[in-house]
This record gives C-alpha cells, structure tokens and sequence, in this order.
C-alpha cells in the first residue's frame, strides 16, 4: 500500500498517512543515546577495517565531546569539517553535536581562498580537517588566509605536518587524548541544554548573490523530516547503507548517516565515486541502500564489466537533483535490478527534503516528478504577486513547515527576502503541481545549474572568474551534457578585445574554484545582449551559447 495519502494540491497529506513515529528524539545527541539502547552490538558504521557499533559510536562521540571542550569550545561556537567521508567525519559532527556546537560542513572541492571565506564568515573556532587527499595537504591551503578565530585545525587522518606559528594544531589521536580528563557528567549537561530548536548546523550554500550564504538549521526538523524520509523511501533497521553522497552536502549528511542512525542501518562512507570501487563493494558489503545523482547510476550502466559483479543485494535507491529521464528509472530497475527506485526535492534552506515520491510510483511518475509534500510541509506555486496557480500552470515553488531553515546567519536582509512575512520560503525554482498534489520542478528563476548533483550559481563563479586579469566581464550560464547533466559555460569579454584561451582560463580556474564549478567551455563574445537597463539577458546568452558551444580542455 502507498504511504502517500491523497492530499490538497498546496498542501502536505495528513501525518496519518505516513504513521510518523511518536517517540523520535528532539536531539541529534539524544538519537544517538537512543539508537545505542536499542541496537548496543550492531554496527554504525564500516569504514575499511573499521567496524563501530552503536554502542561505540556513542562512547566515540562523547571522547570528541570531551576534547572539544578541552579546546574551550562553548556552546554554540561553530565547528567546522573539511575532509570526504569518513568515519571520524561522524564522529567529529556527533562530537560537536553533543558539546552543543554547532557543525559547519565544507566542500572538500573548495579551494583554499573559498574555505577560509566560510570559515571567517562562520567564526569557526575548530577545524577538523583531511590531510593529503586528492594530491593536496589541506592544512597548507589555508596558508597565508588563515582566519584569526580560527584557534585549532585536527587533522582526521593523512598525515600531520605541523606548522610554524599554529601551536594549537595536532593529530585525531592527540585531539582525543586531551579530552580524558573533561569529566563526562560536563558533555552530559551540554547534552541536556540543548533542545529541538536548537541550532544543529551551518551549510553554506551556494551564492545567488555572488558568495555563499550560511543556512542554520535545528536538532529536531532534521530527526522529524529524515525520520519520515527514510520511512517512506524504504531504509530499514540493518540495511546497509553506501554513502557516496559527500557528507558536507545535506544528501550525504541528513539523507545519510543521520536517516541511517535513525532507522538503525549501518553506514558504509565512500570518499570518491569510481564505478569499480562502487560496484565490488556493493557486492562484497551486499550493499542494500544506495543514494546518488542520476550521474552515478548511468555510469554504473555504462560499466563495461556491470555483469561481473553480483549487485543483487542492492534493494532500494535515490536519484534526484538533476532532469531524470524515465528511461534511466526503467533501466535501474530493470537493469541493475533495484526495485524500489524513488526520487525526493529539497533544498538547505528547508532542510534537504520537502517532496518525495513513492517507491511504487510508476517509471514516469518518479522520473518527471519529485513526489508529494512531507507531512507537516506545504507545498505551492505561485505568479509574481504570489498568487496560488490553478493545479497544471507553472510558478515559483514555495515551501512553508516546520524544517524551513532558521535564517541565514549573520545576515537578516537576506532571510527576510527569502521567508516573507506568512512564512514562506521562496525557493526561486519554477515548478507545477498536478492534481494528485505532485510537484514537478521546470525552471529556475535564478539561472542555477546542477553540475553531477551539485548546485552551481552563475553569481558565484562570476566573482570568483572576475579576479582573472584578462577578464572584462563574463557571465556564466548552465548548458546540457550527457553525463553530468548540465556544466558551466563561460562567456567572456576580454580587456584587450584578444580572445582568450579556453585551456588557459580553464586550468586558472581550477586554481581558484571547486572543481564542479569550473566551466566546461569558454566563448569569447565583442557584447552581450542586455536589456533597456543594461543588464545582462540570460536566456539570450545561454541560447548563444548553447549554439556555439564547443568542448573544452578538460
């Protein structure tokens, strides 16, 4: 049977519908208490060789706990994690969690400049941090533009090297050994301090404006929204998990371990997708539950050795944040024999999820919509007086309930334009609901782009492609690739009226910016159009573009 009600066309279905659990935890702490009472000798977490059960999980968490005070870390101040998936990644975040701190996730894509940003913007006083990963020392890319607040980076795993002048830095283990002698009754009562409205996180997000805005969001929506997520989408109790999902980004993180921990599933990180790796552990872990961008699942398909791995165990996945052909559901089914196959819509500002749909919903339902509201969510579309469109008539998707961020962070001009006065959060997505109350999401006011899964705002990579000294002005606009869906296209007008080399401002750019957010092609333009205010029109440009676009140097 459905567990998805008929509903209203603008509003959630009854909580009924979806049987939400009447004993869930107000705290992330308190989820973890609880999941070790209940599953003490079942495993958390399988990281490599590393196997940690709930209990352990638990005592681990409050070991972090314990040094971070140590650190003088109060409650409230921001603590920030900037490694791939790992099991100390969790372990640090259930840390600063129960020392009433608040995590501050970061792309581990970004280059140094864009994450000493978030850390000064952030204040954060603590800096888990990766070590050498992808060919980098993390720590020496903060060199020079360290913030001031920032007083300690631990590094997890990959090698220590101290630095001159940062006495405060160390190791995971000499993290962990400063905390022993932090009394547990002292995280016991930063435990107990905290509530359901209290602030869980700060993920930043992508900036419409240019920079990234950080979104705060509490304790108890995350448990609630991704208790009836995992529900709903079908994790189980001993399900295992396979999270390729990066835990900075909420799909990973909320839609990961945290749906994991609450459903009593054990999590098994991965910290870059490859299709062999994916494929051989899928078989060897008899992975049962596997998230991912469309992206992943048609390079599975494309595998030429798909057939030698034994994936039968693979039971439930979730696609989304990209255009989903049908033919990809009917194939993930068919092909790579996963039947229950679903979709969901969220965004940071409402938590990570607002809509989902059923596993039982057919190849098209679940391909072309994101499903129905959560329960306690509504859902509606709206024209530009903020009028409810009739069921079948496109407008801006806008959100109201109770997992709509807190605000952005130091910054109330940009709530307030993002949450009008009755509560509603304007997403700035364009979408349709159809008479069953199924959203369907087909423009973006705001000319983001999803490249692989990530959002990318054209304002951002703008900034950060304007430092170029060659650059006159450029706008970036989002064009259509068969494998990641959609990539950059930069278009530029150059100082020198020259045209500039696509390689080279390519390669400068993967100097300067997360990898996914580098354009893919470069076209050099004498004007843009622009309208009767000379602004820049968008949808002019990208069709330009879209008929002059070339491959690049990769």
């Amino acid at each position: 049977m459905s567990l998805i009600s008929d509903a209203p066309t603008s509003a959630a279905p009854p909580s009924s519908a979806w049987s939400l659990a009447p004993d869930l935890p107000e705290t992330l702490p308190a989820l973890l208490r609880q999941a070790a009472a209940r599953y003490p000798e079942r495993a958390a977490i399988v990281d490599g060789a590393v196997a940690i059960s709930y209990a352990d999980l638990l005592a681990r968490s409050q070991a972090v706990a314990r040094a971070l005070m140590a650190l003088n870390v109060q409650a409230g101040d921001r603590v920030a994690l900037w490694a791939p998936n790992l099991h100390e990644w969790i372990l640090a975040a259930c840390g600063s969690h129960a020392a009433g701190a608040v995590v501050v996730p970061l792309n581990t894509r970004m280059k140094g400049a864009e994450a000493a940003d978030i850390l000064e913007r952030s204040g954060a006083k603590v800096l888990f941090c990766i070590g050498d990963f992808l060919g980098q020392y993390y720590p020496a890319m903060l060199s020079g533009q360290r913030p001031a607040t920032l007083e300690h980076i631990v590094v997890l795993r990959g090698g220590f090297q101290p630095a001159a002048g940062a006495p405060g830095d160390r190791d995971w283990n000499q993290f962990l050994e400063a905390g022993a002698g932090v009394p547990a009754a002292q995280v016991a009562a930063r435990e107990q301090a905290l509530t359901a409205n209290s602030t869980a996180d700060l993920m930043f997000t992508s900036g419409t404006t240019g920079r990234p805005k950080g979104v705060m969001s509490a304790h108890g929506p995350t448990i609630r929204a991704f208790s009836t997520w995992g529900r709903v989408v079908g994790l189980q109790p001993g399900d295992r998990y396979l999270i390729v999902n990066p835990f900075f980004h909420s799909f990973g993180y909320k839609a990961g371990w945290v749906a994991a921990f609450i459903q009593g599933a054990t999590v098994y990180p991965e910290q870059v997708f490859d299709a062999d790796k994916v494929l051989a552990r899928i078989a060897h872990d008899r992975i049962s539950f596997m998230p991912g961008p469309p992206t992943l699942f048609l390079t599975m398909l494309a595998h030429p050795g798909l057939h030698d791995f034994d994936i039968s165990s693979l039971r439930v996945a979730v696609t989304g944040a990209a255009t989903v052909p049908p033919v990809l559901i009917t194939r993930m089914r068919e092909e790579l024999g996963i039947a229950n196959v679903t979709t969901a819509y969220g965004l940071t500002e409402c938590g990570g999820c607002a809509t989902v749909c059923d596993p039982g919903d057919s190849a098209e339902t679940v391909a072309g919509t994101c499903g129905r509201a959560l329960p306690g969510t509504e859902v509606r579309c709206v024209d530009d007086q903020g009028r409810p469109m009739p069921a079948g008539e496109a407008g801006e998707v806008l959100l109201r309930g109770y997992h709509v961020m807190q605000g952005y962070f130091d910054d109330e001009a940009a709530t307030r334009e993002a949450i009008d006065a009755d509560g509603w959060l304007h997403t700035g997505d364009v979408g349709v609901l159809d008479e069953r109350g199924y959203l369907r999401i087909t423009d973006r006011l705001k000319g983001m782009f999803i490249v692989g899964g990530f959002n990318c705002y054209p304002a951002e990579i703008e900034r950060l492609l304007a430092d170029h000294p060659d650059i006159a002005q450029v706008a970036v606009v989002g064009v259509p690739d068969e494998r990641m869906g959609e990539v950059g296209c930069a278009c530029i007008i150059t100082r020198s009226g020259q045209p500039l080399d696509s390689a080279e401002l390519i390669a400068w750019a993967r100097a300067h910016m997360a990898n996914y957010k580098v354009p893919r092609y470069v076209l050099n333009f004498e004007s843009f159009p622009v309208n009767a205010s000379n602004k820049v029109v968008k949808r002019e440009l990208q069709q330009l573009a879209l008929a002059r676009c070339q491959p690049a140097t990769a």
